[in-house]
């Protein structure tokens, strides 16, 4: 598939957090449709190698319904930006995006392992890869990060606001009964709402939904395989997995 928007790679920090003030001015955090229409929920995770300076990022399509992988494509890259709390997106936007160039076709909506607006400039990876794209796109967390929240019910669909201050970021959502919640947020043309609603549809039997399962076990297969030597001289390989 091709990017709806323009790829740019800031090299300083400061250029990168401009590149970000740019983006949040794009950034519609709100349901422009009907998410109970998509078909297809694509989970987006990077795995790394900091030590060989690479990084592998996976992009895996799921069918909704069956939760089956309708298409799956890795791509290996040199870390072209520093790790910067708050600028983990520039290290890597460029590994996905070499993903995406070999994906058949635009999924429905995108899911990615991180943030949307729960970011201090309310531009995370999925906001940024949903205004790249011009896809709907939503963050599944692990941590609440630079967030607070109340804990929410023990029960399958419980949840709390995620709260910068008084501003409600994203929630904290319980996808199995009496296990660690996950951090939803808005990305980029969804709501916090229809995010919550398919996160738990594609979270039906463990914490995480499967689309970022599938994502995980693909990027650490393909940096397991390709490795330093296996990296194309312009610095991406994308396969299909």
């Amino acid at each position: 598939m091709e990017l709806a928007g323009e790829l740019r790679r800031p090299r300083t920090v400061e250029d990168a957090v401009a590149e970000q003030q740019r983006l949040r001015g794009l950034v519609r955090a709100e349901s422009v449709g009907d998410a109970a229409r998509w078909r297809t929920a694509a989970g987006v995770d990077v795995a790394y190698d900091d030590e060989a300076g690479v990084c592998a990022a996976a992009v895996a399509v799921l069918d909704v319904a069956s939760l089956d992988v309708v298409d799956a494509v890795t791509a290996v890259s040199r870390i072209e930006f520093p790790y910067v709390p708050g600028l983990l997106a520039f290290r890597e936007i460029p590994a996905v995006a070499a993903a995406l160039s070999a994906l058949a076709g635009a999924p429905d909506v995108f899911v990615c392992d991180g943030y949307g607006v729960a970011h201090p400039r309310r531009v995370g990876l999925a906001s940024h890869l949903g205004v790249l794209t011009g896809i709907p796109a939503f963050g599944v967390a692990k941590n609440p990060l630079y967030f607070r929240c109340d804990e929410p019910g023990a029960e399958r669909g419980s949840s709390t606001p995620l709260l910068d201050g008084a501003e409600a970021v994203g929630r904290a959502l319980r996808t199995q009964p009496g296990v660690k919640p996950v951090y939803v947020s808005a990305g980029h043309l969804v709501g916090v709402d229809e995010a919550c609603a398919v996160t738990l549809g594609l979270a039906r039997r463990y914490r995480l939904p499967e689309t970022t399962r599938a994502a995980d076990q693909l990027c650490r297969g393909a940096l397991a395989e390709a490795g330093p030597a296996g990296l194309a001289p312009s610095g991406g390989a994308p396969s299909s997995a």
